[in-house]
């Protein structure tokens, strides 16, 4: 494998000395003549060749039979080809040593058993030449400083193309040309736009890493339909907040395969849209929740950062006091802390005769059309330790008077000392004179409400809790290796738990006849439950009775649980009677591990029993994580207020449940585990622990 470093293929990539068009057509108009087209129109001033062996001259340029005729070699190559010639071609690319090639071709990964092979032989080709492949499907490369525009997408014949500092990392093609366009309307440039298509070699975590260190790039747009190498997209997504470049992504076609397969009820629970946000969220990816934020919240995270010193809380000045509700309801929607005026700013000014409205929304709506009075306001409101971040609303003065109401925000924010609040603006109305006016002035300016508080709602995220670094205890190791394929019955899952700190009450096991032990030294009452690797739900099936008070009562349990179970399952395999001493405490949760197929191995935590799946009510996080983070995950769990103080009831031990919840989470490390569940935990009051009640292994076997 050729050795080309990472500065030698990210100049490749976005400013190469030379590029090979190979099939690209001469006749003007045609898809594959457009990369030709398009760095002429663009004034791109390295050298182009033309490939194409039926023709001498194309677009007043020699053209070459291969790319291993063109002397002096090229550093970047289009294969504008269909799949089989497009094979051929890369494995000439890789003689003539290309450091870079992006494929335009369909009918690979996509295109069933064939395809696959097919995109099998191209990444073969690739990995032994070591070149950055980009594709199949991919419509281009463009670099935005120097003109290279090297791509068949028609939104490129626009005229005055804008050039930025955000670079758009696409696995849609079409949604590069979408970006430009509406980047162009709100003003907002581009210093890259690649189109990663089928990710065959350089998917956008590679790429992204590739890009982390140009100059020319602040932050990164990310338009995801999946996550094909979550590793390197991780370590990019790191890369990045280390570097101070946000990175902001939105996200499509969620696989619910996952959930659809789970024999847990984890796996419904957790759904892989929340699995793959969560991971999103991990390793520092700002995730929008709509589309048309993805612009917006980059060159808003790109420009502006919120001051550790100052209160983590927005201040909402507002001209239209029904705008500015508007906006503060979608801001506490989204989380976001709602600061009013401090008692300086107040009384400083109302000595200045200036409305301000009450409440948390300061409401200068009869002084929004005087320069002055706007004026001051925005520099008192900046100028106070107090304000986390300023955004004033603009009414229909936006509109008809921006020098009145737009004018002295910008004036404001020009003459604001060093350390002043960061200050953001959003105009009701449709008025491109005021965005223009607030963009020209450093004022990021929003279209929309919901963008707006995306943004705002980005610049308060807490950063990503680093690495959990953790392994799995030797026993645990050794018991799993010796379990069979498939769900594991509840004393064999509960004994490979019980290595990793998880305990449950004192209980003895039975034969499959149920005779109990004269000597079993258990207190009545106990629960009784039938231990099946068929029966991983027990209430379901019948197979569980508590509050058996005597060993009558036992025998009953034992034969209605029987009878029970078979008409449930017919032919199940009974392994033995698992008898336990109820506990009593403050409330059950459920903690679980799932493999989602895009995000990998996920947490879950929720409120537990029999109601889990009705109340929804669960955190998630990639696996494993460390007690810190499961105190985050129960903090987000609206149901755990109760074991909290809540009302002056009991607290519960929720240290035993933060570490409870870590210690499970270690399973992520035995690729064994497809699922662990344990479900109920009891909480038991503060400074007892937390009982295991229940418990579930599912293993299979890794990578099938």
């Amino acid at each position: 494998m050729t050795g080309f470093t990472d500065a030698e293929l990210r100049q490749a990539l976005i400013a190469p000395q030379s590029v090979a068009l190979v099939g690209v057509s001469g006749t003007p108009g045609k898809l594959t003549a457009r990369p030709l087209e398009f760095l002429q129109a663009n004034g791109w001033q390295g050298r182009i060749c033309p490939v194409n062996p039926t023709r001498h001259e194309i677009g007043g340029l020699k053209a070459w039979k291969r790319v291993s005729d063109i002397p002096g070699g090229v550093d970047h190559a289009y294969l504008l080809l269909n799949a089989e010639p497009a094979i051929e071609a890369l494995e000439d690319c890789a003689k003539a040593g290309v450091k870079v090639v992006s494929v335009l071709a369909d009918g690979f990964a996509e295109a069933g058993e064939e395809g696959r092979a097919r995109q099998a032989r191209l990444m073969e080709i690739a990995d032994r030449a070591g070149i950055l492949l980009i594709g199949p499907n991919s419509t281009g490369v463009v670099a935005t400083a120097t003109g290279f525009v090297c791509t068949t997408n028609a939104a490129f014949r626009a005229e005055g193309m804008r050039k930025g500092r955000l670079a758009v990392l696409s696995q849609s093609g079409s949604v590069i040309g979408t970006m430009l366009s509406r980047g162009a309307a709100d003003g907002v440039g581009f210093s890259a736009l690649i189109s990663t298509g089928n990710e065959a070699g350089a998917g956008v975590g590679r790429l992204g890493q590739l890009l982390l260190d140009d100059p020319g790039t602040d932050g990164f747009i990310l338009f995801l339909e999946t996550i094909r190498d979550r590793d390197a997209l991780a370590e990019f997504a790191r890369g990045a907040q280390a570097r101070g470049k946000p990175v902001v992504a939105y996200m499509i076609g969620r696989s619910e395969e996952g959930q659809a397969l789970s024999v847990s009820h984890t796996g419904a629970l957790t759904g892989a849209a929340r699995s793959v946000s969560a991971f999103l969220t991990s390793v520092g990816i700002c995730e929008v929740e709509m589309f048309e934020s993805l612009i917006p919240v980059a060159a808003t995270l790109s420009r502006v950062a919120r001051q550790a010193e100052r209160p983590r809380a927005v201040t909402v000045v507002s001209t239209t006091g029904g705008g500015g509700a508007m906006v503060v309801d979608q801001l506490a929607l989204r989380g976001v802390p709602i600061a009013g005026l401090s008692a300086v700013s107040r009384d400083r000014l109302s000595a200045q005769g200036i409305p301000l409205g009450h409440g948390k929304l300061v409401d200068v709506t009869l002084a929004g059309t005087r320069y002055a009075a706007m004026k001051d306001v925005v520099r008192t409101l900046t100028a106070d330790p107090e304000t986390g971040l300023l955004l004033v609303v603009i009414g229909s003065s936006a509109q008809f008077n921006p020098e009145l109401s737009v004018a002295p925000i910008v004036d404001a924010h020009a003459e604001a000392a060093p350390g002043a609040a960061p200050v953001l603006a959003f105009p009701l109305p449709h008025a491109p004179e005021s965005l223009s006016m607030l963009e020209a002035g450093g004022v990021p300016a929003f279209r929309s409400v919901g963008p707006c508080a995306e943004a705002i709602a980005a610049l308060f995220r807490d950063p990503p809790a680093p690495a959990v670094d953790t392994d799995l205890p030797t026993e645990t190791q050794a018991r799993i290796a010796a379990l069979p394929e498939g769900p594991q019955d509840e004393a064999t899952s509960a004994a490979v738990l019980a290595t990793l700190g998880l305990q449950g009450p004192a209980a003895v096991v039975l034969s499959a006849e149920g005779t109990l032990p004269a000597d079993h030294g258990l207190r009545w009452p106990v629960v009784v439950k039938l231990i099946s690797p068929d029966l991983p739900h027990k209430t379901e099936a019948g197979a569980i009775r508590v509050g058996v008070t005597d060993p009558a009562a036992l025998a009953e349990a034992i034969a209605a649980m029987k009878q029970s179970a078979a008409a449930y399952r017919p032919g199940y395999r009974l392994t033995g009677i698992l008898v336990q001493e109820m506990r009593r405490g403050l409330g059950e949760v459920l903690v679980g591990l799932t493999r989602d197929p895009v995000a990998g191995p996920m947490v879950t935590l929720a409120m537990g029993g029999i109601m889990t799946e009705i109340y929804r009510d669960s955190a998630v996080r990639p696996a494993p994580v460390d007690p810190a983070t499961a105190r985050d995950m129960i903090a987000e769990v609206r149901g755990m207020a109760l074991f909290s103080g809540y009302r002056n009831r009991p607290r519960g031990d929720l240290d035993a449940l933060a570490q409870a919840v870590a210690d499970l989470s270690r399973l992520a490390l035995a690729p064994e585990i497809a699922e662990a569940e344990v479900n109920p935990l009891l909480i038991l009051p503060e400074g007892e622990g937390v009982i295991m009640l229940d418990a579930l292994l599912n293993v299979a076997v890794p990578g099938a």
